[in-house]
Formats: structure tokens, sequence, C-alpha cells
């Protein structure tokens, strides 16, 4: 029998006076899941989490945890729990005073407390000394580890997460990026994750949906939405994206070989073809390939590990080419180049009507 999911929206609608913030969006999400909520600033991320935590009333729809529906319930009273980007720490009390507020707050006795927050501190690979630092006295990295351990001090059924380390420099991110996954493994818990940044969402999630003008664009796991996107928008918010409109009468620049006209099911009808900048390769202008096209190189960007070129090949946009260090391409700005890559590495999309 197919578990119930833990959390289900159905037919959530929010509007503000004449604007609609929520379209009418359905989302399952299963126990012990890891989902990412992306999208472009005035998408309905934020919207929408402050429905599922009780901070806003929805307009019409309904929000069930388990068999209970809770979008009647007051927030105080859901079993749920946000972690704010601005933390909301408690300044004026120590580390252990933070983290014990919730269960203070359920007259849970002073010895429980501190070995619940002693508990959490080993959790979070915070020193148990810390129970006494003053809250000031500690780091962004630290700040980001007790707003964590008070949350899990509710014990939460889903923990809300609102942008939570979108404060931090690039490396101390990167670093509780990994230890917010691994604390996810750990525990068990139910994350929902609202970021604005795809890195956090691809590195830590287990599915992601995108969100666009108040409705969910693709839900899916980040290798399915960066490989098979459903639609444009999708495609280009997952980063550098090379696409052509491809029809009967017109297929841009592309020469493309029979057998990929076939595999891909241009024959039938067009629609417009993908292929990520690091599936396409320099070759030589007489070697076959499923799909080709030539051009001149524009411009290079230096990335580090990578290369990255713009190829001017007629068209409106440049194409996107993406190598590895060792296998940059061993010429100059301005020359004439010839890209090619396999059908196996494009995706057509058909945007629904």
């Amino acid at each position: 029998m197919k578990a119930l999911p833990i959390l289900s929206i159905a037919g959530l609608y929010k509007k503000f006076g004449d604007f609609t913030a929520l379209n009418s969006i359905d989302l399952d999400v299963k126990e012990g899941e890891f989902l990412a909520i992306v999208g472009p600033s005035g998408s309905g991320k934020t919207t929408l989490i402050r429905l599922l935590v009780g901070m806003d009333e929805a307009t019409d729809g309904t929000i069930w945890l388990r068999n209970k529906r809770i979008d009647i319930v007051p927030a105080n009273k859901r079993p749920t729990c946000m972690v704010f980007q601005s933390l909301a720490l408690f300044p004026h009390m120590t580390v252990g005073q933070n983290i014990e507020f919730p269960l203070k707050i359920k007259n849970v006795d002073a010895q429980q407390r501190r070995a619940r927050a002693l508990e959490l501190l080993d959790l979070l690979r915070l020193p148990q000394e810390y129970y006494s630092k003053g809250i000031n006295q500690c780091s962004g990295g630290e700040k980001q580890r007790v707003a964590l351990a008070r949350a899990l001090a509710f014990d939460p059924e889903i923990l809300f997460f609102d942008e939570p380390l979108s404060a931090l420099d690039y490396r101390l991110r990167k670093t509780l990026e990994k230890e917010l996954k691994d604390l996810h493994a750990r525990t068990g818990k139910t994350f929902i994750y609202i970021t604005h940044s795809l890195e956090e969402a691809m590195g830590m999630s287990d599915r992601i949906a995108i969100m666009r003008k108040g409705e969910f664009e693709q839900i899916a796991p980040a290798d399915e939405i960066y490989t098979r996107p459903v639609s444009r928008f999708v495609a280009e918010f997952m980063g550098d994206v090379n696409l052509f409109d491809v029809d009967n009468r017109s297929r841009d620049s592309l020469q493309i070989s029979p057998m990929a006209v076939d595999s891909l099911g241009l024959s039938e009808r067009g629609g417009t073809l993908m292929v990520r900048p690091e599936n396409v390769k320099f070759i030589a202008a007489d070697a076959d390939a499923d799909i080709k096209v030539t051009g001149t190189i524009s411009a290079d960007f230096n990335l580090g590990s990578r290369i990255q070129y713009e190829i001017n090949t007629g068209n409106d946009k440049p194409l996107i080419v993406e190598t590895l260090r060792d296998d940059m391409y061993q010429g100059q700005l301005h020359d004439q180049v010839t890209l090619g890559w396999t059908a196996d590495h494009c995706h057509l999309i058909r945007e629904r009507l």
C-alpha cells in the first residue's frame, strides 16, 4: 500500500487585492523528504511558506499534515517550525537558553531542558561548553547551528527554511549546505527549503519544485529537471543552456542527421531543442555527429577548473560551450570552428498549451 504523504496541499490559492500570489497549487511531500522550492523573485515562494507555517491565511484551498487539516490551526499550535534568514535568536540569552526556549514554553523541567540542549549541541557539532556562551560571541556559522538546534528542540514534524544561508559568505555557505544535508540524513526529518540558489537546491534536495507566477512549473529530482525540463523557462532557470527552435521549416543553423531527426521526434512536430554547454564538443569539420553547427569563437571565460566559450553561429544568442581545463580549445579567438553533440545529450521541449 502506498504511504500517505506527510504534507498535502490541495488547490491552495492566495490573493492580495487584485494580485494573485498563488494560483490553485497542489503538492504532496513524502515523510523524510528534502524538498527545495526555487523560483525568481515574485514567483510565490515566500507566500507559500508563510501559508504553510501559518503566518498568513489562504484565500482558498487546504493544507493537510498527515490526516489533520492544519490551515485552520493557529501557527503556534502546528507541529512545524521555521528557520528564518534572520535566525531570530535572542541576543540577551546564552546559546543554551536559546536552544531551550521552546522546551521552556512547554514547561519541560530545567534538568531535562539542559540534557536536550547538550544533546542538540552534539548533533549540530558544537562543543558542549557553548551552552553558556553568549549568542553575540558566536560566529555567523555558529549562530546558524544554534538556530537549527532550537528548531529541532521543538521536535517538529516538518522543518521549513526561508533562505537561511543567503546572508553568509560563499565558503561558509558551502560548508553549511553539507552539514544541512548530513543533518537531514541523521534526523530523518522532513525539510522544506526555500532558496534563490540553484546550487543549494541541487546539492541538498531530493526533489526541486520550480515556481513561476504563483504556480509550480516542474517538480522533480534535480537531475531530471536539469536534463529534461518541461519548458524554456525551466531550462534557462536551471543554468546556462543552448536552445534552438526546430520544426520542419526551420532548424536555425543546425545540421541534424536523419537518424537524430527520427530519434528526437522532429519529423512529427517541432519544438525547442536543448543542449547543455558541457555536452557540446569541438570537432573536426568533416567529423560525423548527430547534430553539428559551425561558428566563430567570440569570447572565452576562465572559470577555474573549466573554460567557457561563446560561439557566434549567426543566431540571436551565442552558442555556449564549456570544457574542462585539460580539454580546452587549442586555438585563438575569432577562429572558425565546428561543434557537435549526440542526440542522447539533447532534449526536445514541447511547451504545454
